[in-house]
C-alpha cells in the first residue's frame, strides 16, 4: 500500500535540487498506485571514492525516502564505467580502475550505504553484467545516437574545448554508458548530485532511443564543506565521514559556518518538514544563540552514524577538550626517538604527524596554536624535552602524547 500522490511528492520534492520531470513525476507515481508497482529509483554508485562523507549521504537519504514511500531502490556499482573514469566537473580525466578495484570499493560503498539506506529495499548490480557483454558493433551503434555538438554542451567538456585541453573520445562514452544503465533496468528515477544534472539527462534521451518511457531525474544540491566555501571534499579536508568516530563528526560539525545551519538539518538529516520549519524560524530568531542550534545538529547526526547514547557522550568530550580546556579522554600516543631526549618543536611537529610540513607548524606556532603541556609555545625555536612524556597540542582538535621511544 502506497501513501497518497501528494504525500509522496511533498516527501521527494523536499531539498531537492531540480526534477524533470515534476508532471512525469507525477504520471509515474499515480501509476505505481493504481498498479501496485513500485518505481524503479536508479542511483549510480562511484567505485573510485569508497570512502563516503555527508555529501555523499544527501542523494542517499532521498533515496531512502524512496524506499519508505515502498519504490525500489537499485544501487549501479560502475565496476566497468569506472575503468572509463567520470570526467564530470573535471579538468582533466580521471586515472581509471581495475575491475578488481572498483568490485572492492563498490563492496565498500555499499557497506557505508546501508547506514543510511534499509538493506532490505535495495538491489545492488554491477552495470559490467551488460555493458561488458556490449560488442564494437553495439557501441557503434550506441553512438550514433548522441552527436558531438551536444556533448559539447556539458560544462566541462565546453570549458576544456574552449581551453584548447585535450578530451579523449572515451570520456564522450561514459555518459552514454551511464545512460544504457537506465536503458538495462528501465529506470523510472535516477538521482544524482546537480554535477550529474548533464548524464542524467543523457539517459533520458538514449531511453528514449531505445523505446522506453524516460526516467524522471532529480538532482540534490552539492553539500558545501566545513569551510563552509568548497565542496564536501577528503582531498580539501573538509569533510565529515559517515565512518568516523562519534566525537569526530560531533567537533567537525561544530565547524560548520552559522549560515549552513539549516542546509545541514535539510539535506543530512531525517527531520521532518514541520521541525525543519520550527528550526528555521529559531535561526532567524535574533535572540536565538546559533550555537545551541548548531549542538542540535551535531548530537542528531551522531545518532544517526552511532547512536543517542554516543551523541550525548561525544557532547561531553567536546565540552571537556573546548568549553573546560581540558584534554580529551583518549589521546593518540606516538612514540618517537630524540637526542638527549629533546627535539626542535617544528621537527616535532611533523615527526607526530600533526602538520603536513615544517611550513605549517610555523605558521600554527606564530598563530598561537600549539602547546605542550598546557603552556603555549610561541617560539619556533623552541626545544621540547619529551624525555618524560608529554601532550602536544596543534589548533582545537590535533592531539598527542609523545613518549621517548
Amino acid at each position: 500500500m502506497f501513501p497518497p500522490l501528494k504525500e509522496q511528492l511533498d516527501i521527494i520534492t523536499r531539498g531537492a535540487a531540480e526534477i524533470i520531470r515534476v508532471e512525469e513525476l507525477e504520471q509515474k507515481i499515480a501509476r505505481s498506485i493504481k498498479s501496485d508497482t513500485p518505481l524503479k529509483i536508479k542511483l549510480g554508485c562511484d567505485p573510485s571514492r569508497p570512502d563516503l562523507h555527508l555529501g555523499h549521504s544527501v542523494v542517499l537519504r532521498k533515496l531512502r525516502q524512496f524506499q519508505d514511500l515502498g519504490h525500489q531502490a537499485i544501487l549501479i556499482v560502475g565496476d566497468f564505467t569506472g575503468m572509463i573514469g567520470d570526467p564530470s566537473g573535471r579538468s582533466k580525466t580521471r586515472p581509471p580502475l581495475t575491475i578488481e578495484e572498483t568490485r572492492t570499493n563498490g563492496q565498500g560503498y555499499f557497506e557505508q550505504a546501508t547506514k543510511i539506506l534499509s538493506s532490505k529495499k535495495i538491489q545492488m548490480l554491477y552495470n559490467s553484467e551488460w555493458l561488458g557483454k556490449m560488442s564494437f558493433a553495439d557501441v557503434i551503434a550506441l553512438g550514433s545516437k548522441y552527436t558531438v555538438a551536444r556533448m559539447l554542451e556539458r560544462d566541462d567538456f565546453e570549458r576544456r574545448y574552449e581551453a584548447k585541453e585535450p578530451i579523449s573520445i572515451h570520456e564522450f562514452l561514459y555518459p552514454l554508458a551511464q545512460a544504457m544503465d537506465s536503458v538495462a533496468i528501465r529506470a523510472d528515477v535516477e538521482l544524482g548530485g546537480t554535477d550529474q544534472k548533464f548524464n542524467l539527462l543523457v539517459g533520458r534521451d538514449i531511453q528514449r532511443e531505445y523505446g522506453i518511457e524516460p526516467q524522471v531525474t532529480l538532482t540534490m544540491p552539492i553539500l558545501p564543506g566545513t569551510d563552509g566555501v568548497e565542496k564536501m571534499s577528503k582531498s580539501l579536508d573538509n569533510y565529515i565521514g559517515v565512518n568516523e568516530p562519534a566525537r569526530e563528526i560531533f567537533g567537525k560539525a561544530m565547524r560548520i559556518p552559522d549560515g549552513l545551519i539549516f542546509d545541514y538539518f535539510l539535506l543530512t538529516t531525517d527531520m521532518r518538514a514541520d521541525d525543519l520549519a520550527a528550526i528555521k524560524n529559531e535561526l532567524a530568531d535574533p535572540l536565538t544563540n546559533p550555537s545551541t542550534v548548531k549542538r542540535r545538529l551535531a548530537r542528531t547526526l551522531v545518532a544517526l552514524y552511532h547512536s543517542e547514547n554516543e551523541a550525548a557522550n561525544a557532547e561531553k568530550e567536546f565540552n571537556r577538550m573546548f568549553k573546560e580546556k581540558e584534554a580529551p579522554e583518549e589521546i593518540p600516543e606516538v612514540a618517537l626517538s630524540a637526542p638527549e631526549g629533546k627535539m626542535g618543536i617544528l621537527q616535532l611537529l611533523t615527526d607526530a604527524r600533526l602538520v603536513g610540513s615544517k611550513s605549517e607548524a610555523r605558521r600554527m606556532v606564530d598563530q598561537g596554536a600549539v602547546s605542550v603541556d598546557g603552556v603555549k609555545i610561541n617560539d619556533q625555536h623552541a626545544v621540547v624535552s619529551i624525555a618524560g612524556g608529554i601532550v602536544l597540542r596543534v589548533g582545537k582538535r590535533g592531539w598527542c602524547r609523545i613518549r621517548q621511544a
